[in-house]
């Protein structure tokens, strides 16, 4: 063990050596805990134990979506018709049926607005709940919650599906601890694996136990030769990130497979229904926070067109989602929350499409703690700027955060010990609660 420690610490022998290739970086999730554990009080006990955060890059529009115009001119109506809901007097773009159906159980947020019409900044917004800064990085609301919650059930906080979706959707000051875990695959691809929860080609359970056996001797080593505490803590880490890997239940939660066809052609066998069913497998193991993406609604063009190829297997796969939550008794404590960064100009523009638009937009929540069958604020009659009761970004994010049991006006610490509130000026607001 003498030439092992000459130029290669502890931490490089799980790198550099013999078990790198075991997803030993799964140990930084397990971080999670000791940290909070030194960081004071834990959070109050929420109403949602869950967040589902499905976002729809690019900026989807609200007027094809869930705020249509029908009775507007036909420039700012747009090409496609509306339908009816299962709420009176409240209509949704004609492409929703599902949807439509399940609107009762949803809080459809008409009024959402913000000041930024760029991608970045929007997206910056939707995922941190604060403007951007140049002179700092702020954490997303995921990181936020595994900072302040840590694992569950031998699974990460907080899991990307299918992966980490932007640079503004991870851990900002915070300790990289508190990243998403990227699932690092579709899992519509019939041949889904997720990376770092299986053992590589090669090592069977036989071999991966004696590799295991290989680092308590370099823990022992180590122990001896800096006897630090923090050696300690690390062994626990690193104990954990072996018992995801060997956890059945934890190997069960990725696993497609064990869900019947019945249920997958339920969600639709596509991007967006195998998204949302692995996202809800995975609030049921115990995964707290659950983002996950899909197409692409930058529709300057042909909006129509485009809606047609982008809204069905949204459609289907997020009107399930919310059904097979609801029959399993899981809605009540998983907040589950369609976004995107803004919404779309009032008026179609030359090309058949519309531009970006963040004066209002609409976002849709349920569960967790929040109404159901409801309509909170509006936009005016061209769908240009909110008409009553405008939401802000802050406001919706303390919100999701009040369901959770977390107070957004707590500080956080940024580098050079700068307490950061975890939202800024954000208010809960009571009319989305249940």
């Amino acid at each position: 063990m003498k030439g092992l420690a000459r130029g290669v610490d502890r931490r490089g022998f799980l790198t550099v050596g013999a078990i790198g290739g075991l997803g030993l970086s799964l140990g930084d999730f397990f971080r999670l805990g000791a940290a909070r554990a030194s960081a004071g009080q834990p959070p109050r006990q929420g109403v949602a134990t869950s967040v589902i955060y499905i976002y729809l890059p690019g900026g989807f529009a609200h007027q094809e979506t869930f705020d249509p115009k029908p009775f507007a001119p036909v420039e700012y109506r747009g090409p496609l018709g509306s339908i009816d809901t299962a709420l009176p007097g409240v209509r949704f773009g004609e492409l929703l049926p599902h949807t439509a159906r399940i609107a009762d159980k949803l809080a459809i947020c008409r009024s959402l607005t913000h000041g930024e019409a760029a991608h970045e900044r929007g997206t910056h917004n939707m995922f941190t709940g604060y403007k951007p800064s140049p002179a700092l990085q702020y954490p997303s609301i995921g990181s936020v919650i595994a900072h302040e919650f840590g694992p569950r059930d031998n699974l990460p906080a907080y899991v990307c599906i299918p992966s980490v979706p932007n640079e503004f959707a991870g851990s900002g000051y915070l300790s990289t601890a508190y990243s998403g875990f990227s699932v690092g695959a579709d899992p519509a691809d019939k041949a889904f694996k997720v990376r770092d929860l299986n053992l590589p080609d090669g090592i069977d359970t036989g071999r991966f136990d004696t590799r295991r056996r290989m680092l308590d001797v370099v823990n022992e080593h180590f122990r001896h030769k800096e006897q630090s505490d923090a050696l300690d803590a690390l062994d626990t880490f690193y104990q954990q990130a072996y018992g995801l890997i060997s956890s059945a239940a934890a190997q069960a939660a990725f696993d497609m497979a064990r869900e019947p066809d019945a249920i997958k052609d339920e969600y639709g066998r596509n991007q967006a229904g195998m998204r949302m069913l692995l996202a809800r497998r995975l609030v049921e193991s115990g995964v707290r926070f659950v983002t996950l993406t899909y197409g692409g609604w930058d529709h300057h063009d042909a909006i129509a067109d485009n809606m047609r190829r982008n809204a069905p297997a949204f459609d289907q796969g997020f009107a399930t989602l919310i059904r097979d939550l609801d029959r399993r008794g899981l809605l009540a404590s998983t907040l589950v929350c369609v976004g995107t960064e803004f919404g779309r100009t009032p008026k179609i523009n030359p090309t058949a499409g519309r531009d970006h638009w963040p004066k209002v937009f609409s976002i849709v929540m349920a569960g967790g703690g929040i109404k159901a069958g409801i309509v909170h604020g509006s936009s005016n009659a061209t769908a240009s700027e909110p008409e009553d009761d405008p939401l802000s970004v802050e406001d919706w994010a303390t919100t999701i955060y009040d369901r959770l049991g977390i107070d957004a006006h707590k500080e956080l610490m940024a580098p050079g010990g700068r307490p950061i509130e975890i939202v800024d000026g954000g208010k809960v607001r009571p009319q989305l609660l249940s």
